[in-house]
């Protein structure tokens, strides 16, 4: 599959084409870079200080004329391609009908259908109910507060490497503390952390982790005080750690006897990202409730909790919602976005960047011992970097990888608990030619490291 290169504004109408005619960053980003430094807040970082002006497919164009080969998707969010034609234009038709009104005020067509849409793609078949809202965060938190509803319990149990969000309760939910949670807190209550399945660690069987991890919940939270169990699938910011076969089932399996609420947290993984609608079809998972954002409406903010009715309408009305939530703007995108993900075979070309991926980084791993692990599913695979002697995990070469692409035109972005994985979350709108191109960049950067 190969994208579109037309020459255009925006869109997947952009040569597809690595272009660097600056130091990068270029004059016209390091000026926005010390206007940014001047106006926004020193907490809101920056990894690749580059002013975009047009991107589309895969590629990023900046201010200074650079065209950046694209392998992050904004966090696993433009995985349609940035600015589809499709999602743009239902955007631009939306917004010049109205741009909000509340859907808790006057309610619209587009939030239902989006609604619909996620009760009918959402694993199981079983009836759901759906609410929308802004952020992943949000989605996570609302999805908490449903569970506590419908179990009339407190306690929440993440897992070691999770991410959840910056709010206070996800901040709690998160494993990480930097960035995301140092000096932020006290922070909600009753969360409690049990260990993650992580293979290339720990050389459990899916059986053993959990196991292990069932064992830490019954003994230090016990199940009659647990409202729900969250993790996500595949872990997005802990480092894009699989989990070891059979883990996952385990889980649901326990949660379902005990009445405990098992949430998916697919915010990073849904939507055709795994080489499946959402991640936690790889195992036949069915979730009591899934949250999700990221790839929902192609890049406009919106969130969503899905699951069981009977859960979901614990609620009382009222007890749900939101000023924004829902946006009509937003749910244009999203029902265009998903019309995309269904009928342009976004799961199957999710494979085949998948496969590409797999292939080409295996073949260094080969030659390179720094490279623990190659990992992942369908278009989100990542590599953990080590000392080679001793596994350790190495944060420092990572940071390297990461800025010598850049330099080179490719953006990458870093993850993990210890900043030692290398995460690739291309839109499934690149062409196998930028693909290759920019795993040839990583390639240099490695042998320059």
């Amino acid at each position: 599959m190969t994208t579109p290169a037309i020459d255009t504004v925006g869109g997947p109408t952009l040569p597809q084409e690595r272009r660097v005619v600056t130091p990068i960053p270029g004059p016209r980003s390091q000026e926005l870079m010390a206007r940014k430094s001047a106006a926004v807040a020193a907490g809101v970082g920056v990894g690749s200080p580059v002013a975009t002006v047009a991107a589309g497919g895969g590629v990023i164009v900046d201010a200074d004329g650079n065209s950046l080969i694209d392998l992050g998707s904004g966090i696993a969010v433009t995985s349609v391609g940035n600015a589809h034609p499709a999602v743009a234009a239902a955007i631009a038709e939306q917004a010049a009908r109205f741009t909000h009104t509340c859907f808790m005020i006057t309610p619209y067509e587009s939030y239902v259908a989006v609604a619909e849409a996620l009760n009918r793609l959402t694993p199981g078949d079983h009836d759901k109910r759906t609410a929308l809202f802004n952020t992943g965060a949000e989605a996570v938190e609302n999805a908490v507060k449903i569970a506590r509803k419908h179990t009339g319990r407190g306690a929440v149990v993440a897992f070691e490497h999770g991410y959840h969000g910056r709010t206070n309760l996800t901040m709690a939910l998160t494993a990480k503390a930097m960035p995301y949670k140092s000096g932020f807190g006290p922070f909600a209550p009753e969360v409690y952390r049990a260990p993650l399945s992580y293979p290339f660690r720990d050389g459990l069987s899916g059986a053993e982790a959990a196991a292990r991890a069932i064992a830490t919940i019954e003994k230090q939270v016990g199940a009659e005080n647990l409202a729900a169990l969250i993790i996500e699938p595949i872990q997005g910011e802990g480092g894009f750690i699989v989990p070891a076969e059979g883990f996952l089932p385990a889980l649901a399996r326990w949660a379902r006897e005990n009445g405990v609420v098992f949430i998916a947290d697919e915010v990073q993984t849904g939507f055709a990202r795994t080489g499946a609608m959402f991640a936690s079809e790889h195992e036949g998972i069915v979730p009591d409730l899934i949250t999700t954002a990221k790839g929902i409406a192609g890049g406009m903010p919106l969130a969503a909790v899905t699951g069981r009715a009977e859960i979901m309408d614990a609620a009382h009305a009222g007890g749900l919602g939101g000023t924004y939530g829902g946006n009509p703007v937003a749910c244009a995108a999203a029902l265009a976005a998903i019309d995309a993900y269904e009928n342009e075979g976004l799961v199957a070309r999710a494979n085949e960047i998948g496969a590409i991926l797999v292939e080409r980084l295996t073949a260094l791993q080969v030659t390179d011992p720094r490279i623990g692990e190659v990992r992942g599913r369908g278009a989100m695979v990542a590599i953990e970097l080590v000392d080679p002697d001793t596994q350790a995990p190495d944060a420092g070469l990572a940071a390297a990888i990461a800025r010598h692409a850049l330099e080179h035109g490719v953006v990458l972005l870093t993850c993990g608990t210890y900043g030692n994985v290398i995460r690739f979350l291309p839109p499934l709108a690149i062409g196998d030619e930028l693909l290759h191109d920019g795993l040839d960049v990583v390639a240099d950067a490695l042998a320059a490291a």
